[in-house]
């Protein structure tokens, strides 16, 4: 343990109390005219982690020389950052979301017809449900933007209370978290081990993924009960806004009032260009692990989208690479905090572990975590297995516990009270389905 160490560690601390603190400093911006463009850019989560990198990078050239830190820097792994940024635009594109939409919503109204619920209690179901678990094939990340992108209408809206908009946001990061288990390539924590323990899709899928696959289902039927007399309460409301234009009058025969300005109606998608945009995103997952064609391949969508404008909605450039930046600062603090991490892993027994990676994972990023637990050598299986179900069961406890849930932030935040979200209203959201979760997995 060095000096740089422990400035490392407090400063991955300092990081987490901002996350914390993240909801009070869009409140200070909000009341405070002459700094709050300061205190605003202090409140976006998907800042945090950015900015305190920079710190550790200017410390460490302050304490070890330039050239070290710049090192430092190059050599961290950046290609889940990439990787995430690039799937969150491209599964997020209009013709893949009116696709994945359009199939929601023909499984709903199957589900409608066969159960005695509505339409838009079932899209919930599903989207809370069977998005989480077809992570697992498209990858977490992209489970993940299509499920905020889908959900952000129908639960994070006005007529929401704000307590089951959190349990919402708690049911999604678990469900993601553990939804991806069932292969051996779509959850980020299987990922750092899936070769080196020799975790294949088979493997995942028996001793992991039938056990995800029912806390999935039970957290989000459970939560779309609860959400169902609210989303009633949200179908009235959108209602009520759809006033006929000839309603628009005052009394006492005065003229009507003047109508809105119509909205261009969006020329439909061609189904090629529809399948195009499937192939890109299908061809992105396939090529996860290389950043240089899939980055290459990111290149040529742009192009695409370009050449095909008038089919296209504005891509989501800004917010993917919101969240590109915060996962590149947790590589970059995440990097210096092996020392205390790597002797609390291994010196654990299985049961143990569990339950240490179960809370650590609120902390660090649960990839990290099973990342170290992969150099231990001569972990034994039961201790593998524990580890990394503690890691996806806890994934939903904080925005950094696992990589997709900043994007989940990034893309429903804006339906929240002060348009952020609170580090204590989510942990307390997920606690009750993270708990469902890990009972499973400890079964």
């Amino acid at each position: 343990m060095t000096d740089l160490d422990l400035v490392a560690a407090a400063l991955f601390g300092l990081a987490l109390l901002h996350t914390f603190a993240a909801k009070a400093f869009e409140r200070l911006a909000r009341h405070s005219s002459k700094h709050s463009g300061l205190w605003h850019l202090l409140g976006e989560i998907e800042v945090v982690f950015g900015f305190w990198s920079f710190v550790l990078i200017a410390a460490m050239a302050l304490m070890v020389g330039g050239g070290q830190a710049i090192a430092y820097a190059e050599s961290r792994q950046y290609t889940e950052p990439l990787f995430v940024f690039t799937i969150m635009v491209v599964a997020a594109s209009r013709p893949v979301l009116e696709g994945i939409q359009a199939t929601v919503t023909a499984m709903a109204r199957v589900l409608a017809r066969a159960t005695p619920v509505r339409t838009a209690v079932a899209e919930v179901w599903i989207c809370l449900a069977v998005v989480p678990l077809v992570g697992s094939a498209i990858t977490e990340p992209a489970a993940m933007t299509l499920a905020a992108l889908m959900l952000a209408g129908r639960v994070f809206t006005p007529a929401m209370p704000e307590k089951w908009k959190y349990g919402a946001l708690g049911v999604l990061f678990v469900n993601v978290s553990v939804g991806g288990t069932l292969t051996s390539f779509a959850a980020p924590p299987v990922l750092m081990v899936a070769a080196r323990w020799n975790w294949d899709t088979a493997f995942m899928a028996s001793q992991f993924g039938w056990k995800a696959a029912i806390a999935v289902l039970l957290n989000a039927t459970v939560m779309t009960l609860v959400l169902r007399r609210h989303l009633g309460a949200a179908e009235a409301a959108t209602g009520a806004e759809a006033v006929p234009a000839s309603a628009h009058t005052s009394g006492h025969g005065s003229a009507p009032a003047p109508l809105p300005v119509p909205l261009p109606v969006p020329l439909p998608v061609p189904l090629p260009v529809t399948l195009i945009h499937f192939a890109f995103l299908s061809a992105v997952v396939a090529f996860a692990h290389h950043p240089v064609i899939f980055l290459g391949l990111f290149m040529l969508f742009l192009g695409f989208t370009q050449a095909y404008a008038k089919h296209q909605s504005p891509l989501l450039l800004k917010e993917a690479l919101l969240v590109g930046f915060f996962l590149a600062g947790l590589v970059v603090l995440g990097g210096m905090q092996q020392w205390w991490l790597q002797p609390i892993v291994s010196s654990l027994a299985p049961s143990a572990l569990f339950f240490g990676a179960l809370g650590l994972t609120a902390i660090t990023d649960n990839a990290a975590l099973t990342y170290l637990g992969s150099l231990i050598e001569g972990i034994s299986d039961p201790a593998k297995y524990m580890l990394v179900a503690g890691a996806v069961a806890g994934g939903g406890l904080t925005v950094i516990a696992n990589a997709p849930n900043p994007a989940g932030v990034t893309l429903l935040k804006a339906g929240f009270q002060d348009q952020s979200i609170g580090a204590l209203g989510l942990l307390l959201g997920a606690a009750l389905p993270t708990a469902v979760a890990a009972a499973m997995f400890w079964l």
